[in-house]
């Protein structure tokens, strides 16, 4: 797996104006060597996700960059390009960032020279969209000095802050699932069923009801878990504490 282009060699690879390194398993468009005279650099069919910064310092004069089928994911990792002041001719197809519905507009106005994007003439049209939505170069540029966004594509920071927000969730949704299934198993939690005794206890209670507040205690105590048998004795207990209240009080009187 290539990460660079670091085993380039100068002296005879700076002898033509185009290089084809497609069909390899480069990961990273950096480390080229200087070559100012490359103009066209094929690269489709290869692994690469990120592209470094400072591109012009080696190879300034490139017109076309194909990149077709590699797996650059993000239109942030477009943005090193915009540093190619010669580039004309760009190919990201068969790239997840391709299917991305923002990604044509985006990549026109990160690479304002461009005249063919994935095979298809830019038109001015396309031009006038993109920097109506994004701004010019120049001041995108200047929103991201402005950011402070000046970090380099791959050094994690993107891909950090996502894996702690996907634990983060996780544990939350472990938590939710735990609350869930306590819940459902409170509500699951099998009860006795009531004896014969207890079933006829009750059917006397019912018919016993003389007012439909009686019917709604004898419910509620019912749901509570009572059984008529408690619910009597609690009223029993209720009338005698009634009174020995009302004999107190004509004691005091």
């Amino acid at each position: 797996m290539m990460h660079g282009f670091w085993g380039l060699r100068i002296g005879a690879q700076n002898q033509f104006d185009s290089i084809d390194l497609s069909d390899n398993a480069i990961v990273r468009l950096e480390g080229f060597p200087r070559l100012p005279r490359l103009k066209m650099l094929l690269l489709s069919n290869n692994r690469i996700a990120k592209i470094a910064r400072n591109l012009e310092a080696s190879v300034g004069h490139l017109e076309s960059l194909v990149l077709t089928n590699n797996k650059i994911s993000e239109l942030r990792d477009i943005d090193p390009l915009s540093s190619l002041p010669k580039l004309t001719t760009l190919s990201i197809s068969g790239n997840p960032v391709a299917l991305k519905k923002e990604y044509r507009l985006y990549t026109i106005s990160r690479c304002p020279k461009l005249k063919v994007l994935d095979f298809k003439k830019v038109k001015q049209k396309e031009r006038e969209q993109a920097e109506k939505l994004y701004g010019t170069l120049e001041q995108q540029q200047q929103r991201q000095q402005q950011d402070g966004n000046t970090f380099e594509p791959g050094e994690g920071l993107p891909e950090a802050a996502a894996a702690a927000m996907d634990t983060d969730e996780a544990a939350a949704q472990a938590g939710d699932e735990e609350g869930a299934n306590g819940e459902a198993a409170a509500a699951a939690k099998p009860t006795a069923a009531p004896s014969a005794e207890q079933l006829t206890a009750i059917k006397a209670a019912v018919a016993n009801a003389q007012t439909l507040e009686d019917a709604w205690r004898l419910e509620q105590a019912l749901k509570a878990g009572d059984m008529p048998s408690a619910l009597a004795r609690k009223e029993e207990e209720e009338q005698q504490r009634q009174q020995q209240d009302s004999a107190a009080a004509m004691d005091e009187g």
